[in-house]
């Protein structure tokens, strides 16, 4: 009777061992993959989403530049009136104090350069400054597209005389770019599926979501300046289209293989 006791006490303590072997390996093992999720099988899948919006601002920034003697206050000055006559004009012209800044306000040196031959004995003669340039560049953006090409035009009668860098562009993508990546997700999510299914397995959790960099392309139109400057310019505005534009949202969903 000892001994059946005996037997049966050994036989329970094996069981326990055994038991609580297997639940340590499975926690171990589940613990493993809650923190180091590449410690199982995974797969990853991939989508991309596209919208097509219509541009609902137009950017472009105008110089005046203006060179002269050594006199760098009445150049200064010369150059202020100039650039404070555009910047008026584009303000008569709907466009709000916001949309306009200054990127740049420079005085530089104009030099005076001498031919120089090394071999000759004399020493060479050094560049001399014979006056100075003053250029303040100012950028604009435009939410009226009906005004972009009178802007563009009367700019250059107001004092400007260099206009470029004119691109369209949307100015919240927020929305947008939610629709790309709602779409791309979608995609991604229905590749899972179809690979799960051709692979013969069951799709497991989903365990990463990565987002590529979103793409927004602009179209930009390149001004000539020249032509911009020419006289009677200012009275034939050009005829701008902003065109439309796509945004791109990529996505990797990456699963466990269930």
């Amino acid at each position: 009777m000892h001994q059946t006791i005996k037997n049966a006490i050994g036989i329970a303590v094996v069981v326990g061992i055994f038991v609580a072997g297997y639940a340590a390996t499975d926690f171990v093992r589940s613990y493993g993959k809650s923190i180091q999720p590449t410690a199982f099988r995974s797969f990853t899948t991939t989508g991309e989403g596209r919208e097509v919006a219509i541009p609902d601002v137009a950017r472009f920034t105008f110089g005046v530049n203006t060179e002269g003697d050594k006199d760098i206050p009445r150049l200064q000055k010369r150059n202020a009136q100039k650039a404070n006559q555009a910047i008026a004009f584009i303000k008569a012209n709907e466009v709000e104090d916001k949309d306009i800044h200054t990127t740049e306000y420079r005085v530089s040196p104009r030099y005076q350069y001498f031919p120089c031959n090394p071999r000759l004995s004399r020493p060479c003669r050094q560049p001399e400054i014979i006056g100075y340039s003053v250029r303040q560049t100012v950028a604009v953006k435009v939410r009226n597209f009906e005004k972009i090409g009178d802007l563009l035009a009367g700019v250059v009668g107001a004092g400007a005389n260099e206009v470029s860098q004119l691109s369209f562009t949307i100015d919240d993508p927020a929305a947008v770019q939610q629709q790309a990546r709602n779409e791309a997700i979608a995609q991604a999510k229905e590749k899972a599926k179809a690979v799960a299914t051709a692979g013969d397995f069951r799709l497991g959790r989903l365990l990463a979501i990565e987002e590529g960099p979103e793409f927004t392309p602009y179209s930009r139109k390149d001004l000539d300046v020249e032509a911009l400057g020419a006289p009677g310019f200012a009275a034939a505005a050009p005829t701008i289209q902003p065109g439309s534009q796509e945004i791109v949202v990529e996505v990797r969903l990456k699963y466990e293989i269930d």
